[in-house]
C-alpha cells in the first residue's frame, strides 16, 4: 500500500464527513430558516431539498475519489485495473443518483443522469 495515497484517501474521508456534518449544522439549517428562498414547483421545499442533496453529493464524490485512491494504493503494478476503477466510479454515481432521487423526491432529474453514468460505467468497464 502506498502510504501517500492512503493518507490522501483518509483526508478525503475526513473532509467529506466534516463537510456534510458542519455544512448541515452551520450553513444549511441557518439558510433554511430564511423566508426568501426561491419558490420552485409551488413552494420552497424543492429548493431546500435540492440544496441539501447537492451539498451532500459533494461529500459523496470525495468519498468516491478516496475509494479510488485506496484502490490505487493497493495496485501491484502501479496501474489501477479497469474493473476496480469502473466499479468505484459506478457505485459513486449510483449512490449520487439515489441521494438526488430521495433528496428531491424525484423532482430533480439529475438522478437520471447520475444513474445512467453509473450503469454505463459499470457495463463499459467489464
Amino acid at each position: 500500500m502506498k502510504l501517500a495515497l492512503a493518507i490522501a484517501a483518509a483526508l478525503l474521508a475526513c473532509i467529506a464527513v466534516a463537510h456534510s456534518y458542519l455544512g448541515e449544522r452551520y450553513i444549511l439549517i441557518r439558510l433554511f430558516k430564511r423566508s426568501d428562498l426561491p419558490r420552485l414547483f409551488g413552494g420552497d421545499d424543492f429548493t431546500r431539498r435540492t440544496l441539501r442533496f447537492a451539498w451532500h453529493i459533494t461529500s459523496l464524490a470525495w468519498l468516491g475519489f478516496g475509494a479510488l485512491l485506496v484502490s490505487a494504493s493497493r495496485a501491484q503494478s502501479g496501474a489501477l485495473p479497469l474493473p476496480i476503477l469502473g466499479t468505484t466510479i459506478a457505485v459513486t454515481f449510483v449512490a449520487s443518483s439515489l441521494l438526488a432521487l430521495i433528496g428531491s423526491r424525484g423532482r430533480h432529474y439529475s438522478w437520471l443522469v447520475f444513474l445512467a453514468v453509473g450503469v454505463l460505467t459499470w457495463f463499459g468497464t467489464r
